[in-house]
């Protein structure tokens, strides 16, 4: 049945008459007040709100995330499970405070962290000896750990994972899932005998977390290194996948770390090698956050609200039955066995068969929460033994015959999944100008786009741009260079070493 099948129903008083709607309709919920292309800030925080994903907190930058968001956070959870786990990597638990004289082992690492460090001082009304950091990233009490577990190449590798949160006092406006003061991640340690295994596993991560946000995610990402100005504080060097959405800002999707000796001489991490010497061991970290919800919300939302790939959608149909008085129990029934027959083909499904509801009003709740697929069947459709699928990325509407289900939505919601890639890969190309002077690269960030330029390598020249424009930064060198670059670097004019990407970025 469709919609203006529907609204005409509701003007047939005598038989059939729908039930009369509660003044709910006009009170719990109202949709998306403002276009994303006018206020993407203001679009967005309705979004998670009305979407049903987030509850803000009295301490700002600490946010409840609710079901919806917490199911697809454990999704991606069991995405990388998969992956990780044959690659012989281990999940275990560390502690989330850390002692002071821990945590500056390594000074370059705390250089990096300090001014985000939450501390604990007091155990109740005493003070501590010693302050206790509430966990800004684990590589200390992880290292700490390690060196009591090495003692010969024949115990390497080791592999952990641990899943938790973490917590940096960022000063700058917080927003939920894209910048937390306590935020959700996992982060992965690995230590090595050799360099060559070390590296081989960085770009073996990063290439997981590619497959993540493009797989699962339906957002394209670019592969890359980044400068030396970005890397991770204590890093020999840091690989990451960086995405550009439609806001005109830029996001780091994800990071893939060779840290090479650092941790392992401060932490006396070494081992007796074959041939009879002592050695520190290769070290790697790499990490994923919840801010990859957040690009996936960007990268997809529209006026309308979410649009969540099937994928990681907690739900992939909704059903809404059509009731009418004279028709309600069949109908009703009817929806209730579409329901049944999808969880045994693992389709995740809900029926919204509340009462006190226009149809109108519950199409509306299930759009602004963005499930894929919306299921409409009324009495028409129970006669004709079919119903109405409507795509949540196009709004296109297919009548289905219920007998058909089981192949026709599993195939509907791949195509889902592929359209959303195809459309921001699209985007993404297009965001992407190469440019060959400074002028030029600072009018196309202006334009919230990506300039992508040629680069001596000189960290000078990208603390030019930096400093010339408010909010850019490099986001990374992509590993997919041309064959051959430019004459000149676009900042100083020096013969460039490789094409470099800046942009506006959160």
């Amino acid at each position: 049945m469709t919609k203006d099948a529907v609204k005409n129903s509701k003007q047939t008083v005598p038989k059939g008459a729908p039930h009369k709607q509660a003044k709910a309709d006009d009170k719990l919920e109202v949709g998306i007040t403002v276009k994303k292309s006018d206020d993407a800030s203001e679009w967005y925080t309705q979004a998670i709100t009305k979407g049903d994903l987030i509850e803000y907190t009295q301490v700002s930058g600490c946010y409840i995330l609710k079901p919806n968001a917490w199911a697809m956070w454990e999704r991606i959870q069991e995405f990388f499970n998969k992956e990780i786990k044959p690659r012989g990597v281990k999940n275990m638990q560390f502690p989330l405070l850390i002692p002071e004289s821990l945590l500056t082992k390594e000074q370059s690492h705390i250089a990096g962290f300090t001014p985000e460090v939450a501390w604990v001082t007091h155990g109740g009304h005493h003070e501590l000896p010693e302050r206790l950091a509430i966990r800004p990233t684990s590589e200390t009490i992880i290292c700490d750990a390690f060196s009591k577990w090495v003692r010969s190449y024949r115990d390497l590798p080791i592999k952990v994972n641990q899943w938790c949160s973490v917590v940096r006092w960022e000063f700058k406006h917080p927003t939920p899932f894209l910048r937390g003061r306590e935020f959700h991640w996992q982060e992965g340690h690995t230590i090595f005998a050799d360099k060559k295994s070390a590296e081989d596993e960085v770009f073996d991560m990063l290439m997981v977390y590619k497959h993540v946000f493009e797989d699962l995610l339906a957002v394209p990402v670019i592969a890359g290194k980044k400068t030396d100005a970005e890397k991770f504080a204590g890093a020999e060097y840091t690989t990451s996948v960086e995405t550009f959405l439609p806001v005109g800002k830029a996001l780091q999707g994800a990071t893939s770390h060779y840290l090479g000796h650092h941790f392992a001489d401060a932490f006396d991490i070494r081992f007796l090698a074959e041939d009879g010497t002592r050695k520190p061991v290769h070290h790697n970290s790499w990490g994923i956050t919840t801010r990859s919800l957040g690009a996936m919300i960007l990268m997809h939302g529209d006026d309308k609200g979410l649009v969540i790939p099937p994928r990681v959608a907690p739900i992939h149909v909704a059903i809404v039955p059509i009731i009418f008085d004279d028709s309600k129990e069949r109908v009703r029934k009817y929806a209730e066995s579409i329901k049944h027959s999808l969880s045994k083909i693992c389709v995740e499904s809900v029926l919204d068969d509340r009462e006190g509801f226009s149809a109108g009003y519950k199409f509306n709740h299930w759009e602004l929460r963005g499930v894929p697929l919306r299921l409409e069947c009324g009495p028409k459709d129970v006669e004709k033994d079919q119903v109405v699928l409507v795509r949540r990325d196009t709004g296109e509407k297919s009548f289905v015959p219920k007998t058909s289900l089981s192949i026709a939505i599993p195939e509907l919601l791949q195509a889902i999944q592929d359209s959303l890639l195809d459309k921001a890969k699209k985007r993404l190309e297009e965001s992407i100008v190469e440019v060959k002077s400074f002028d030029e690269l600072k009018k196309v960030i202006a334009q919230k786009k990506v300039a992508k330029a040629p680069w001596c390598g000189d960290v000078s020249c990208e603390k030019k741009v930096t400093s010339a424009v408010d909010a850019a930064k490099s986001l990374c060198v992509p590993f997919d260079q041309p064959k051959s670059l430019p004459a000149s670097c676009a900042v100083c004019r020096a013969k460039p070493k490789a094409m470099i990407l800046f942009a506006r970025s959160y």
